[in-house]
């Protein structure tokens, strides 16, 4: 769906240590898949597509940053978290089978939506990637 001037949201671009890696913990967790490969005589950029969500994989051209816990870095300028929607967070869990660094969590928000459940997991870059059920956005009439 277009906003205002038919500006939509196109993808994030992440820095990677091994894209190849990185690729396939996308891939196999969170549904993603190749979209197309740019190659410049400069970089090799790989485009990710789940629906209407893009990722776009650099290769990372400095030493990594020092890794964010939590729900990740609260420092201005910095992106805190990538996040995705499952039906039931336990079997995805379960089916990770512990192949995730768990940051955080799992935690249950009950108090602000009956339902709501969070874990934190860390991508092989550190970029931290909230995985939650049983969010839902607040009625409109009560945001005026």
């Amino acid at each position: 769906m277009a906003g205002a001037n038919g500006v939509r949201w196109a993808h994030v671009g992440l820095n990677c240590q091994d894209q190849q890696r990185t690729e396939e913990f996308y891939t196999r967790w969170f549904g993603f898949r190749r979209a197309r490969v740019v190659e410049t005589p400069d970089v090799r950029v790989v485009f990710l597509r789940n629906d209407a969500a893009c990722l776009e994989l650099f290769p990372a051209q400095a030493e990594p940053a020092a890794r964010a816990g939590g729900d990740g870095p609260p420092n201005p300028g910095s992106v805190r978290h990538l996040a995705f929607q499952v039906d039931d967070l336990d079997a995805f869990l379960a089916a990770a089978d512990g192949s995730f660094d768990v940051s955080l969590g799992p935690l249950g928000f009950d108090e602000h939506i009956p339902g709501w459940r969070t874990v934190w997991v860390t991508d092989p870059d550190g970029v931290v990637v909230e995985v939650s059920q049983g969010y839902v956005d607040q009625d409109p009439a009560e945001l005026a």
